[in-house]
């Protein structure tokens, strides 16, 4: 499985942006995918995930209420929509996938493919 972000950017504090990450290759065998981030301060932090079977979705609880994970099926594609974003978001974002079952989403060990990482900025 090879996957591809996009969407980053800089925006200012509570505005809103939307990342996109599709997959290729053997996507049939795709349990998951999730997003992590990147600061200086923390290497990977887990922010959403989803079931890519059933839907079921996975949140840090500081972004659940901000940032909806969605997917589509058809396109291969994982969405991360950004809401009233704050400075402290921050971070590389990047995709990841896992193809086995484990019933653990949060930890970037549990991933076996990961995309290249895209660049969000948020100004206060």
């Amino acid at each position: 499985v090879q996957l591809q972000a996009s969407g980053g950017g800089w925006v200012q504090a509570g505005g809103s942006l939307r990342l996109s990450c599709a997959a290729s290759g053997r996507t049939f065998n795709m349990y998951a995918m999730g997003w992590f981030r990147r600061t200086p301060e923390k290497d990977r932090e887990f922010v959403a995930a989803i079931n890519w079977s059933d839907g079921i979705n996975y949140y840090l609880d500081s972004v659940e209420d901000r940032f909806p994970i969605s997917r589509d099926k058809g396109k291969n594609t994982v969405y991360l929509q950004m809401n009233n974003l704050k400075p402290e978001d921050t971070a590389v974002y990047y995709c990841a996938a896992k193809t086995f079952y484990s019933g653990r989403y949060v930890d970037a060990y549990e991933y076996d493919m990961w995309g290249q990482g895209t660049l969000v900025t948020v100004s206060s």
